[in-house]
């Protein structure tokens, strides 16, 4: 079975020794994905803006394995303050709404102060 690594150009992923997805058969993992602008590299402060730039992340991750965002069956949100849930809501189920994977919500401490949502995600091939 052939293992595919994806990388996002991130500096994150040479720096710590990680892809940004794994390809391994049908599945697809997505690793957590901050807020960064994939084009400039800068933090928006607002999460929601955040989480729409992680996502894009994760689309384009998903897409150069061969998957989509109805392939997820498993998504993780972390987000660094529960009040941000109310926020971010819109915006996952605007990607989620129609999809459902199966999710949790932990509320925890990120690797930089700036960071207020990282999302992971498990896709299986042609699971819609």
């Amino acid at each position: 079975m052939t293992r595919t690594l994806i990388s996002s150009g991130s500096p994150f992923e040479a720096q710590v020794g990680y892809s940004r997805a794994v390809v391994q058969g049908d599945w697809c993992f997505v690793a957590g994905t901050t807020g960064y602008d994939p084009e400039t590299r800068a933090m928006p402060d607002d999460v929601a803006d955040q989480a729409r730039n992680a996502l894009a992340v994760i689309g384009k991750a998903l897409s150069e394995g061969g998957f989509n965002f109805g392939d997820v069956v498993r998504a993780t949100y972390y987000i660094s303050d529960a009040a941000y849930w109310d926020a971010i809501g819109p915006v996952l189920g605007g990607v989620f709404g129609f999809i459902r994977p199966a999710a949790t919500c932990i509320v925890c401490g990120l690797v930089k102060p700036e960071m207020k949502i990282e999302i992971e995600v498990t896709a299986l091939r042609n699971a819609a």
